[in-house]
């Protein structure tokens, strides 16, 4: 069993959390900015499909990327030298949403709900929530977004139109944010695709040791001010 939560009641211990399915610790409460920056500061996210509650995770282990450890392949790394396209940051939060909510491989529903997209937009207008757009011939082509609290970055989702579009999002955005001193990007769960860019796993107590010492650096507020068209920074 997990728990239900009402109003304003808190999550459970993380020792709560289900084995099977991995990491599954509550379910109910909304998406208001006060819930989902108190999920994130314990290491909980939202993931849930039409038609369910909203349930609320922690899986263990945790899948986490050192953002100066970042390894970008050789032919990506070719691709971002000399393919033209901009990137910039905080500039289209709401189509960067909707593009990674649309139908992949034949997918006939999305989480990114209705109710996901204003949570999250909410988040995004207090300066928590950010998102990395990739532009080519002036069309958005890719991006992700993700929450940022102190020097932790939550990635959530990314979307692309376009070969390599997304990854040259997230490279930017992943080179910027060591440059900013961010010490960790929380990946959520294994995939093979965010392997290769050097995401590994790691137990969720040490997660959760590291991102308490985080999110209690200076917040870099957003919006975000980054613009660079084929390699070269424009000022914002």
């Amino acid at each position: 069993m997990i728990a239900w939560l009402e109003g304003g009641a808190p999550f459970p211990p993380l020792a709560h959390a289900l084995v099977e399915p991995n990491g599954l610790l509550a379910a109910g409460a909304d998406l208001g900015p006060a819930r989902l920056l108190a999920a994130y500061r314990q290491g909980i996210f939202p993931w849930y499909m039409p038609g369910e509650p909203i349930l609320w995770w922690s899986p263990d282990p945790r899948m986490v990327l050192v953002p100066g450890d970042i390894h970008v392949p050789r032919s990506l790394a070719k691709v971002i030298r000399h393919r033209h396209y901009t990137v910039t940051f905080d500039t289209a939060f709401a189509p960067v949403m909707r593009g990674c909510a649309g139908q992949r491989n034949g997918e006939s529903a999305t989480w990114i709900s209705d109710d996901i997209l204003a949570g999250y937009t909410r988040l995004h207008r207090l300066g928590y929530a950010h998102s990395a757009e990739c532009w080519m011939d002036g069309q958005l082509v890719g991006g992700l977004y993700g929450v940022a609290i102190g020097k932790m970055f939550y990635g959530e989702s990314m979307f692309a139109r376009a070969p390599d579009a997304s990854k040259i999002a997230f490279v930017h955005l992943v080179r910027w944010l060591a440059e900013q001193g961010f010490g960790l990007i929380d990946c959520q769960m294994h995939t093979a695709h965010l392997a290769r860019f050097g995401a590994h796993e790691i137990p969720r107590a040490d997660f959760i040791a590291r991102l308490e010492k985080l999110i209690a650096e200076p917040q870099l507020a957003g919006p975000w001010h980054y613009h660079v068209e084929n390699g070269l920074e424009h000022s914002a």
